[in-house]
């Protein structure tokens, strides 16, 4: 899009001044037909495009698939998960799929990002209280006496003020000295 000056220059020239396009064009160094765009052009407001809709007829069928696998794949860890490539194959073993692997990565990239945003969108942010405390035990490898020993603890956080408290018991009954 052309600079607002430059506009309200074309505009000015054409229709006040009744210049033709070509002259403002050669003036302006731009082309006769985007001379005439914009001195015909009553609406400055982009206008939002339109979604392509197209039917995909190799991997429409196979879509339902794909999507089952990432939503399973991401309650995985991601050591476990399917790569694109992978469900490529396996689409490829299962169901004589005929398709590229790229359009198989695409399509699976824009889904993980859609699926993730929806998660996202799911979750509500955390509310920190004043003088609200979490406690949490628990066990944990500690090194102890020169030896590694799995010990009994306890964490407290202030959300609020993100300050915690942590104590490591020897036993469950007594604490560490």
């Amino acid at each position: 899009m052309l600079a607002v000056a430059e506009i309200n220059y074309i505009r000015q020239q054409v229709n006040n001044k009744g210049c033709g396009y070509s002259d403002v064009a050669k003036r302006t160094g731009r082309d006769p037909r985007t001379v005439k765009k914009y001195a015909d052009m009553e609406d400055f407001n982009e206008q939002p495009k339109k979604k392509q809709t197209r039917v995909s007829p190799v991997l429409g069928p196979v879509k339902p698939v794909i999507d089952e696998w990432i939503k399973e794949d991401l309650k995985k860890k991601k050591k476990f998960r399917r790569t694109a490539k992978r469900m490529w194959e396996l689409l490829k073993e299962q169901f004589n799929f005929k398709g590229s692997d790229r359009t198989v990565r695409d399509y699976v990239s824009k889904r993980k990002e859609e699926l993730l945003n929806q998660a996202d969108q799911a979750a509500l942010p955390l509310e920190a209280i004043s003088g609200t405390a979490q406690v949490d035990f628990g066990e944990a490898p500690f090194i102890y006496g020169g030896e590694e020993i799995v010990l009994p603890y306890l964490v407290m956080s202030f959300p609020f003020s993100n300050a915690f408290y942590f104590q490591v018991f020897l036993h469950k009954t007594r604490s560490v000295s």
